[in-house]
Formats: C-alpha cells, structure tokens, sequence
C-alpha cells in the first residue's frame, strides 16, 4: 500500500474522476448525436447503433486483453500512455469524412477506454486503504454525474450549433489538460513489480487461471448480471419519453442534469454507508429500493414535465447507489498482486454486460403505427428479476482473505477492515 499525505491523495482521486469523466463522455455523447452523424454520413439507424457498440465491444476485449499485461508496467506510465491515445481517437472522430473512418475510430477509443477504466480502478486500489475505498469509489463515480450534468449538455449544445465533430474536439482539449495534470500528480506506482510476473508463454494459461478461479467468476458473474439490469432500461429512456410521452428533445437535458446533481452529491455518501456497514448490505438496501423507480419510469403515465424534473433525481441516485458498494466490493476479492489484472478482466465484463442489457432491450421492444414504443413495461420487469438475482448473488462473493468454507463477512464493518486487504 502506498503512503501518500490527504491533499496529494484528493487531487488524485478528483484528477482520477476526471479522466474517467472524458471517457464516459465519450461513450455517452454518441447517442444524442445520432440524428447529425446519420444525415452527414448516409448511414441508417442500424449502421449508427454499429458505431455505438463498436465502443463497448471493443472497451470490453481491450479490458480482457490488458488482464495479460496490465500488471506488468508501472500504472502511471500506462495511465499517461493510453490516455494520450485516447485523445488521438477522439481527434480521429472529429476529422472522420466517411463512415467507415468514424468506425475505426471509435472502435480505437473503445480500446484505449477500456484499458483505462482498468488502470484507474487499479491505482484506486493500490494508494486507497481498504477502510476508505468505498468513499474513494464513489468519488470516481462523481464522473456519471458529471457526464451528465456538464459533458453530455455541453456536447448536445456544441454539436447543434457547430456540428457533430465539435463536441469530441472539446474531448481532446479537455484530456490534453487533465494529461497535464496527471504528468504533475500521479506518482510512480511500481510496487506491484517487485513480486514475480509470469513469462509470456505463460500469459494464456495465466489467464484462464484467472478468469476460471471460483472466487473470480462469482464476483464476474454479479458484474455482468448488474450490468445487463441496468442496460436494460437506461438507454430507451429519452427514446420513450419522446415517443410516448411527448417530451421535446431539448428538454432531455434538464432531466439529466437535475439527475446527475443529485448523484453529484450522493455518491460519495453512498461509498461512506458502505465503508461503515459494509458493501454487502448497502448493495443489498440499494438494489431493492432502485427496483421500485426501473418499474415506474418503464410504466410511467402521462406526467407534467415538472413531475418528471422531480422524478428523475430519484431515479437516477438509486440507480447509480447500487453500483457504488458493488465496485468497492470487487476490489477486495483478488489477491493484491493480481488486482490490476482481476479489473481489466472485469472492466471488460462491464462493457460486455453493458452491450448485452441494450441489445435485449432492444429486442424486446418494437414500433406502433402511430410511432410509440411498445414493451418498455415488460424490459423493467425483465430488469428487476435480473437485478434481483444479482441481491441473491452477492452472498456467493468471497474477498481474496475470506475462508471458503463460511460464508463471507462484509469487507467492512464500523469502519474495520476485515477481509480483502493484502
């Protein structure tokens, strides 16, 4: 564990969630240009949703990938070097004139994302004591509530005005100062290479060996199953509001920047109710209660527009607290030499999970004549029996000093560290 004084640690984890902050940017920005990037292009609503998983599928091949290596280099040089060519992606973006150009690139900046939500989450667990890494994760995660409030509305603005290629130009400049910023801030952390890496030929079986533990799989399978609940409903959302209840588009963004202020401010909060009675019962309380918003905004009736600016706060806080004790949670289950590569493999069930929830989404739902979307209401019951069977399945979830032969104890209780620190 590194030792670094309370100011230094801040502006670490704030430079951390600012970097994260770009490349959910990036991810979400997409979507709400849609309109703009098919009429410039030709390209039909399928070639679009091609473009936009291009990003997760990638992000979460590239996260399994770096399994093999991401051990193996100093974090802070491997955080600076991927972040740098995530920036040159986003360049590529905003210079694509054809499709298939547009394609490659965002395909590239799924890849250099993925390894970067890997690195960021593995530098978290390295300099943050276990007692506080709840409280540091829900600072990392400030970075969807300020995709929302900030980075989606700034996007959605530039594009209308300057076109589509404005916005991941406002993404290159912003990750060419925080790259600044982290050359300045964030230390050199080496201490994992000390222990014994494996040679390359060993880096397959290796990985098998990491991806087949019992203790792995388990936490991987709650990763995925909470990534398809959550996908399942979050990306029809304005598409639903706008078709079935008549919402102007342009009103999409006071709903989610009144959310991602709410989030803005809870998430830390949630990360400290975990750190003190443990990541397992705050996921637990969480997930139960976002179930009763997934069912009310996938059966929503026809509401004033003030109703659904109140609404949507809830929404969003419950939706998002549920994903801030499971993450401080994954981070004890590795054994500490093998944190680094345990993340990248689960970043990349994250993306995998996340483009599987919008793809059965997708599925389940369809058109009326009259242009409304039909089996929105049958997508939030599919996504609450999911998510209710991730509550079940977090008991199955061992940290890497739990025995095996019990079940396991919160990594955290009253603030004493138990299980899950080497």
């Amino acid at each position: 564990m590194y030792s670094l004084d309370a100011n230094h640690e801040r502006r670490l984890l704030w430079l951390l969630a600012l970097t994260q902050f770009t490349i959910i940017m990036d991810f979400m920005v997409m979507m709400p240009l849609g309109p703009q990037i098919m009429h410039s292009f030709g390209i039909t609503p399928a070639e679009f949703a091609t473009a936009v998983s291009a990003y997760s599928w990638c992000s979460g091949l590239s996260g399994l990938f770096a399994a093999t290596y991401i051990d193996r280099f100093d974090r802070r040089r491997l955080l600076l070097a991927m972040y740098a060519l995530f920036a040159l992606s986003n360049l590529a973006c905003a210079l694509a004139n054809s499709f298939h150009l547009l394609l490659a690139a965002r395909a590239f900046a799924g890849i250099t994302g993925g390894v970067l939500a890997s690195v960021i989450m593995a530098i978290v667990a390295d300099v943050i004591p276990v007692q506080r890494r709840g409280a540091a994760t829900g600072t990392i995660m400030t970075a969807f509530s300020l995709a929302a409030i900030a980075g989606v509305p700034a996007g959605v603005m530039l594009g209308a005005h300057f076109g589509w290629a404005a916005p991941f130009l406002l993404l290159v400049a912003l990750s060419g100062a925080i790259w600044l910023a982290g050359w300045r801030l964030v230390p050199s952390l080496a201490g994992h290479l000390s222990r014994r890496q494996p040679p390359l030929v060993e880096v397959l079986p290796d990985l098998m060996r990491l991806l087949c533990d019992p203790r792995h799989l388990a936490a991987f399978a709650l990763t995925f199953v909470m990534m398809v609940a959550h996908m399942l409903v979050i990306p029809f959302i304005s598409p639903v509001l706008v078709a079935n209840h008549g919402v102007a588009p342009e009103q999409l963004s006071w709903l989610y920047m009144a959310g991602g202020a709410a989030t803005f401010f809870t998430s830390r909060r949630v990360g400290k109710l975990a750190d003190r009675f443990g990541p397992r019962r705050v996921f637990r309380i969480t997930a139960l209660l976002a179930c009763l918003p997934v069912l009310f905004v996938t059966h929503l009736p026809d509401l004033p527009f003030y109703a659904l600016l109140l609404f949507f706060p809830v929404f969003m806080v419950l939706m998002s607290a549920r994903m801030v004790p499971m993450q401080a949670l994954l981070t004890t289950v590795p054994q500490p030499d093998r944190r680094g590569a345990f993340l990248s493999a689960n970043s990349a069930l994250q993306a995998l999970g996340t483009g599987c929830g919008a793809w059965f989404g997708g599925l389940m739902l369809g058109n009326a004549s009259d242009g409304r979307i039909l089996g929105y209401g049958t997508v939030g019951w599919v996504s609450v029996a999911v998510a209710l069977a991730g509550v079940l399945w977090i008991s199955r979830v061992r940290s890497a000093q739990a025995p095996q032969n019990q079940a396991p104890a919160p990594a955290i209780v009253h603030g004493d560290a138990v299980a899950g620190e080497g």
